[in-house]
């Protein structure tokens, strides 16, 4: 290669190198290394265009019970665990009519696009899970917004009454009482 192409050559290689070091730190800032679900930033654009579309949609806010109990007393690898359990029990029950995050810590977000089955998931995240020969109780509070009942439909409005409706939960959660689902 003569170094006139060479010079010509290297300034596009560069850029290509450049752009695709930015394409990958985009994706990886929009996805939760732990638990592989949306971050707050890429659930966030795509819950505020299901809200606009979807008249029905119904956004959730989840956090795991005594979770810091969890990590004292069995480590921070079973509460990673536990983590990651509810990461796909949520995404499952998500599935293609919904769409699944983590907000961080032991928070997770969801929105579905029509009324979903709560009690179903219900269900499914307050399974306890077997690690390292013991096994984990999982609990999970979980308070819901039906977008429909909002004076205006925006994400902030729905995320706050979801949360108000999941310390409500919270409340009268855990592994002896009973749970109580906004509806």
């Amino acid at each position: 290669m003569d170094t006139q192409a060479l010079a010509l050559a290297l300034p596009l290689i560069g850029w290509a190198s450049h752009t695709a070091l930015l394409t990958h730190r985009l994706a990886t800032a929009r996805r939760d290394p732990l638990t592989g679900l949306r971050t707050r930033a890429g659930w966030t654009a795509l819950a505020e265009r299901v809200i606009r579309r979807h008249r029905d949609a119904v956004v959730l806010l989840l956090d795991l019970d005594d979770f810091k109990n969890l990590n004292d007393s069995h480590g921070h690898a079973a509460g990673d665990f536990a983590l990651v359990v509810t990461a796909e029990r949520l995404a499952a029950w998500c599935g293609r009519n919904g769409i699944a995050g983590r907000l961080g810590g032991d928070e997770f977000v969801a929105i579905a696009r029509q009324a979903p089955d709560l009690e179903s998931l219900d269900a499914a995240l307050n399974q306890p899970v077997a690690y390292a020969g013991h096994r984990l109780p999982i609990s999970v509070s979980v308070g819901s917004c039906h977008v429909k009942d909002l004076p205006v439909r925006s994400l902030s409005d729905a995320l706050a009454t979801a949360d108000s409706a999941m310390y409500a939960a919270k409340g009268t959660s855990g592994r002896r009482g009973p749970r109580t689902l906004n509806r």
